[in-house]
């Protein structure tokens, strides 16, 4: 995988990606709040958005006029628009749980597919993504934001330099003060808070960070056991969900720590890898501070990740023009239905009090 980045970033095959006119994309869904970050680049030519499948029309209104969008561009139903549009990709925007009919609809007409994350709301949503995903030979891939942050690719390519050794330990915080707590949309909070439409609350919403960092780190090894607690800080806010989520990871040589939460007193998304001999920790996106064994101690800034690492549709583009495999790496399918085996196992060992042994 390495060797093939490094090829292809000195052959430059992913300038053609810009040379080239954007992708021709249709939006699934747009009562998740990170609509904005597509909804940006379409306002500045970035993507080209040919049909939005959305039925709420109070949200057609609102982003229609936020962003300047034609009302030509929008419509109620899905496959419809497939029809008639034909776009080299549709991306979801909608409620986890609502994923797999995204795909039911795309996979027979061979249309690729990437979702925000996680990739389902429940296990059994994602073996059914993955087995239409094998019969029609499509890709469906999962967008996390810190897919894209450098200071995690800097700790990667740190490891694999076997720079600390041998991985014993992954420790990752992620979350914020809560949903509600931070302003997100009610449309948003609707399906975030509902068990069935996110299959759980924080454990779910930021438990999936560190499932998928996991998963890369350790090169899609699979765990052998995960334990979990959940707890509601929050009853009054979030009765019908957890807010706050503990998960154990265990591999056969390491161990992974997930701690998700919408209790946190700031929003926070890092990473810490111990390793044999030495210590990384990324701060945020771009921050990074060290230790290794004798005491030397370290910081710095990462380099900004190059095209066409640096952003979800750089990498969507790249993928579908077949300059990336899009198999072996965060937002792969591979590694997405480990990450929910992961969640699964989680929720299964906080109801029960139970090891889960996978």
């Amino acid at each position: 995988m390495k060797s093939f980045f490094c090829s292809l970033l000195l052959t430059g095959l992913y300038i053609t990606s810009f040379a080239q006119q954007p992708i021709k994309v249709v939006v699934a869904g747009m009562n998740h709040d990170h609509i904005h970050t597509i909804l940006r680049q379409y306002t500045q030519g970035k993507v080209n958005i040919i049909g939005i499948a959305e039925p709420n029309k109070q949200l057609q209104l609102k982003y229609g006029k936020q962003y300047r969008i034609p009302d030509s561009l929008f419509h109620d139903d899905l496959k419809k628009v497939l029809l008639s549009r034909k776009p080299d990709v549709v991306v979801g925007y909608n409620a986890v749980g609502e994923h797999l009919k995204v795909v039911q609809v795309c996979a027979p007409l061979g249309i690729p597919v990437m979702v925000e994350k996680p990739l389902a709301a429940t296990l059994q949503q994602a073996k059914e993504i993955e087995k239409l995903a094998t019969q029609y030979k499509i890709k469906v891939l999962t967008n996390y934001e810190t897919t894209w942050y450098a200071s995690y690719h800097d700790v990667y390519n740190t490891i694999s330099k076997d720079s600390i050794g041998q991985i014993k330990k992954m420790v990752v915080h992620d979350g914020h003060q809560g949903p509600k707590e931070i302003g997100c949309s009610a449309e948003f909070l609707s399906w975030l808070t509902d068990p069935v439409l996110n299959g759980a609350g924080a454990l779910n919403d930021f438990g999936c960070y560190g499932a998928d960092l996991m998963t890369w780190l350790m090169k899609g090894q699979r765990p052998i056991a995960v334990t979990a607690i959940t707890r509601r800080y929050k009853p009054e806010v979030y009765p019908k969900v957890d807010d706050d989520a503990t998960i154990l990871v265990e591999y056969p040589g390491a161990t992974g720590l997930i701690e998700a939460s919408w209790n946190w007193p700031f929003s926070i998304k890092d990473l810490e890898v111990f390793g044999v001999t030495g210590y990384l920790h990324a701060l945020d996106g771009v921050n990074i501070t060290s230790r290794m064994r004798e005491n030397k101690k370290g910081v710095k800034v990462a380099e900004p990740l190059k095209a066409p690492f640096n952003d979800p549709i750089v990498y969507l583009t790249a993928v579908l023009r077949n300059e990336l495999p899009g198999t072996d790496d965060l937002s792969s399918l591979k590694y997405n239905m480990i990450v929910m085996e992961i969640l699964d196992a989680a929720k299964r060992s906080a109801a029960s009090g139970k090891r889960i042994v996978l």
